[in-house]
This record gives structure tokens, sequence and C-alpha cells, in this order.
């Protein structure tokens, strides 16, 4: 090792060290051996720190000179399944040029490493966190994926799935076989009757397809806490080898390449008597304990807080009190996802307006991940307390748009489904694809609505206006449709989320080669917000203000002093005075879909959007 990257240990050490020690104490000091334990970490995190390629070393100098990097690059990040997208890691690294078209430079690759046999959840039950699922490849294969990536400016972001593994993983194996230090690593209960006191404040991830909290291994002799699925078994955190082994895992895999890690499940990992055991304050211990293992090892990396909660719930995974900006650098603003698809259905802006209004601004060197669909459901629960601060009815009031969203409503443009429900009165999540939702047609080579493309721009165009990182969920920019390939129909029936996950349309390639039908028109659409936000009068640094616009369906929103955007739910034209919202009434919009210049006014058509960004940022020279 030289003597800089010595030196550069030892700054770091000085930086981070102290505070990590002090958030393992606060966890795990009052162990006899945490001593002992602790140089054994430490040990291994120099070790590491020791193996990290040279080309990593200078990204990670680079970085921490300016560690908003990000916010300041304007980062665009898309999302994709590795066999859906491109087959394989090879594959995925084919597709580059289409993701450089587009403008990305964030890849979120679902689960890509070893799996469960069988049933795996989609990935997210790990059988090993140092293999690569066979199908898409080697590790091999995936650094050399993160070179190609890192060479078209693109960072690579990996699951990191934090509160489980499959029950064939070798710490689930060895617990089973009899190793007493691996059955530490779970939560096992010989009597049900230490289960059933911990269920009865428990909540339900699919309260449909594995209801209940625990299952019950006979290997085991006794009950194995399974939040998620029977074969994913949660990790327990007050064992310090945990916090130790999924340390390193992490740091493993950042050594081959990922920039970013997407900590998976996150609110789960501590476990307390007589609560819903989401986001404990132990939670915030362990992640800020991670991001000090990252900075003394890899401080180029990015960690980013899956917290599909209410937004005053996802708030401390930024870090608060003496841990503030210190924990994650990104979380997901879930909460605007959901606000945003319940307003379209609503025909009115109340929701996302209210949820703005009340999220408070990041620490300095954080921000939000927004996006307009994913993987999963649109997960509804995250606005409950919003609806019911308001003195609304959840169950009312979500349900019609759930309902409206699922085409159980008359009159209703979307194409969505219920997820995990019983009947059509329960409320727990929606399914489907973005242009299902907003009414695009299948077929990609129709021409679409006009009134469907300025949904689906408006949609997009709030995502990419509030995030410091705006995500892309793959085919959206092809305009794609649900799934309906018959291979996957048993899927879909066991698992709802099937519906939007479908291959990239070989089809819709081809159309948007051709420049014809939906795909040429969404993801010309996409390109233009994405070239409007990297335009040098963007404030990526200023947080988003609510702006009165004085109509119910309409949500103005301001970033810095001359940067405005309104977005128009509403199912009406409404006309705009912008010298009334403080700009010039001759102020030209970076993006305009649905609007008409009458003069001193504009006229917004329904689901119109409106983009006024200055010409350079404020103190740019």
């Amino acid at each position: 090792m030289s003597a800089d990257r010595q030196a550069e240990g030892a700054q770091r050490f000085d930086r981070a060290g102290e505070a990590l020690v002090d958030r393992l104490a606060s966890l795990y000091g009052e162990r006899g051996d945490f001593a002992e334990w602790l140089g054994d970490l430490c040990q291994a995190l120099g070790t590491l720190a020791v193996a990290r390629p040279h080309d990593l070393a200078a990204l990670d100098r680079q970085r921490e000179s300016r560690p908003d990097w990000f916010i300041e690059q304007r980062m665009l990040g898309y999302s994709a399944y590795v066999d859906r997208f491109g087959g394989t890691l090879a594959g995925v690294a084919g597709r580059i040029p289409h993701l450089a078209r587009l403008g990305v430079d964030y890849l979120h690759l679902l689960p890509f490493l070893r799996a469960r046999s069988g049933d795996s959840d989609g990935g997210f039950a790990v059988a090993s966190f140092d293999e690569v699922e066979p199908a898409y490849g080697s590790m091999a294969d995936l650094e050399a994926l993160t070179a190609q990536l890192r060479e078209a400016g693109i960072s690579l972001c990996s699951d990191l799935v934090l509160n489980h593994v499959a029950d064939d993983h070798a710490w689930a194996r060895a617990a089973m076989a009899g190793d007493a230090d691996k059955r530490a690593f779970f939560h096992v209960f010989a009597d049900r009757a230490r289960a059933d006191a911990y269920e009865a404040t428990l909540g339900e991830v699919f309260p449909q397809a594995a209801p209940g909290n625990f299952t019950h291994v006979p290997a085991m002799g006794g009950w194995v806490w399974t939040t998620f699925y029977p074969f994913q078994w949660d990790l327990n955190y007050a064992h310090p080898p945990v916090f130790a082994e999924m340390a390193q895992a992490m740091l493993r895999l950042a050594n081959r390449g990922v920039e970013v890690f997407r900590l998976d499940s996150a609110p789960f990992l501590w476990k307390r008597p007589g609560t819903n055991c989401l986001n404990q304050p132990e939670v915030h211990v362990v992640l800020a304990a991670l991001r000090a293992c990252a900075t003394l090892v890899a401080p180029g990396v990015l960690l980013k807080a899956e917290a599909i909660v209410p937004v005053e719930q996802v708030m401390p995974y930024f870090g608060e009190g003496d841990r503030r900006g210190q924990e994650c650098q990104l979380a997901y603003h879930s909460g605007l996802m959901a606000s945003a698809w319940a307003a379209l259905a609503e025909g009115d802006a109340a929701l996302p307006r209210q949820l703005l209004a009340r999220t408070p601004a990041t620490p300095p060197g954080t921000g939000w991940i927004t996006y307009v669909r994913c993987h999963d459901d649109i997960v509804w629960n995250v606005l409950r307390p919003l609806v019911e601060s308001a003195g609304g009815d959840f169950h009312q009031r979500i349900g019609r748009a759930a309902a409206f969203l699922e085409g159980r409503v008359p009159g209703s443009f979307a194409r969505g489904a219920a997820f995990q429900a019983g009947d059509d009165d329960a409320i727990h999540g929606s399914n489907g694809m973005a242009a299902a939702l907003v009414g695009l047609p299948d077929d990609p080579h129709v021409a679409p609505d006009p009134a469907a493309v300025r949904r689906f721009v408006l949609m997009h165009a709030l995502a990419l206006w509030v995030g410091a990182v705006p995500l892309l969920y793959m085919g959206d920019e092809l305009g794609q449709g649900n799934n309906a390939d018959p291979a996957d129909r048993g899927r879909i029936a066991a698992d709802g989320r099937w519906l939007q996950r479908p291959h990239l349309s070989a089809a819709a390639m081809a159309a948007l080669e051709q420049q014809r039908g939906v795909p040429a028109t969404t993801f010309a659409a996409l390109r233009a917000l994405v070239a409007a936000r990297r335009r040098p009068g963007f404030p990526a640094r200023e947080a988003v203000q609510v702006v009165d616009a004085g109509h119910p369906g309409l949500l103005a929103l301001r970033r810095g002093p001359g940067a405005l955007a309104l977005f128009h739910f509403g199912r009406e034209p409404v006309a705009v005075d912008l010298a009334a919202l403080g700009l010039p009434a001759d102020a030209r919009g970076a993006i305009s879909s649905g609007v008409e210049d009458t003069g001193r006014l504009r006229t917004l058509a329904p689901w119109a959007t409106l983009w006024i960004i200055p010409e350079r940022e404020p103190g740019d020279a």
C-alpha cells in the first residue's frame, strides 16, 4: 500500500473511525467480547481498504472533495431487472447505448446476486452475497459491467437485502445443521407463545400470499421470524457478527465496482416487543454505522434507504441529531409517488400539495429518490397519516383513488389491478405499468391519445422536478404496458407485482428506432425533460417550495427565486397569470405540455405541465 493511500486511510479514520466506534458501542458495547469483536471488524475493514482497486480509489478522492456530487450532476436513474432488460450482465452492457441516449447516469439493477433455488421473491431471497445468479453470469462479468458503465459515466446501484437471507443461504443451512453461532444469526422461538406475543403488534407485508410473520421450521426446532415470505429468514442485528458480515458483504461488492447500495427492507432490522418492529431507533444506528464503514473503505459509495413508510418516518434515514446527514445520502419519496397517483385519480392536486408542504428540507449532501413506478406496487398506506391528519377517511378516499387506477370506476382511463386484497373494498396496493395507468395504448405502433401523453408527461415531470435523483423504470421510456407474457401468467397470479415486470419489448424498441407510435412519443418526452433539468439554470441544490396557485387542480412548485413548475391534475382547462406567481408574464417555458400562450395568461389543458427555468442558477457567472 502506497504512503499516499496510507495517509488517506488515516485521514478517513480520523473523520469516521470515532463515529463508527461510538455507534457500534451503543449497540453492542455491553457485551464482554465487544473490544475483541471490534478489533476484528476494524482489521477486516483495513484489509478491504487495502484491496480497493486504484481506479475506484481515485473516484473516491474525486467525490470526497464534493460530497453532493450526485446532486450537482443532476443524475438520472433507471431501474431494471437483469433478465428482463438484457438477459445477462453482458447483455446489460449491450444496452448502455440505449441508456446513454436517454441520459441515464445511474443504473439500478434489481437483485442479481445468487438467489434461492425455486421461488426467490424476484431475487430478494439472497443465497449468497458473493456470487452472481448463474443465469446472469459471474462476478467477473459484474466487474466487467461496472467498468463499462463507469467508462460511460454511469454508476451501478445494487440491492443489499439487509433484513433477511434465503433459507438456503449458508448461514441458514449451518443453523439447521446445529451451528449455535449461525442459529444466533436468526430469531428463533421454540415456543409459539413468544411469536404470538410479537405477532399481536406486527403488520403483514403480504397479507394474502404470506400471512403472519413466523414460519415453523422443524430443523430449527421452532418458529423462525419471516417478515416477508416463509423462505426469507430475518437476520438478528442484536448479534454483532450479523452486522460485521453484512458490512463486509457490502464493501466486497463496492470493491467490485458497485457505487450505490439500495438498502432493501431497512425499517425492519430491529425487533422490540410491543411495537410494530419498524423504524426502531437502533435501525438508524445500524445504518449510520454502515455509512461509517463505507466512509472508511469506499467513500465514493452512496447508500439509499428503501423505507416505504410515511414521509415523517423517512426523514430519520438521512440522519438526525448528532447523526444528521450521516446515515443515508438518498431515500425514496414513496409518499410523493403515491400522492401523485391519487391526485391523477381525483383530478385534484391537494394530496401532493399537502405532502410537499410538510416535507422538510433534507440535510446538506442528501436528497430524494423520486419515481413514477417501480417493480413494486403503489403502497397506499404511506398516505394514511396525511389523509387522516386532514380529517379524511383514509379507507374511503384512497379506496376511491385505488378503484379508479384499477379500472373499477366508470370512465377511468387506467388499467391497473389491486394487490394483496381479498375483495374489491380492501386497500393494500395497486399494480400496473405507468403507461397502463395513464391510459396509453398497449400496441406500440398506435398513435397515442394526446391526453394520455400529457398524463404521462405530468407524472414524470413531477418526479424530475422534485427529486435529487429521479428514477425511471424499465419500459416506461417506451410507454410499455402491463406484462401480458403468457409465460408469466402463473407468476402474475401468485404475485400481482409481476404485472409491472415485463421484458423490455423488442417491438417497442423497433418502433422507437423507426420513430413510430407510443415509444417515439414517450422517449422524446423524457429526453426533453432530462435536457431541461440539465440546463445551467436548473437550481438542483434549492429546496422545493409549494406555491398557492389558486386552483385545486394546480400544483405549483418553486425551486429558488426564478424556477417555477406548474402541474395541472384537474380535468378542465385553467388560465394562469404568471405575473401573479412572481414571474415575468412573457417567461418562456423550458417544458410546455398542453399549455397555450394566450397573451398575459397561460391556458393549461387538463394534465398540462409547464416548467419555467432561468438561464443560469443564481450566483453563477
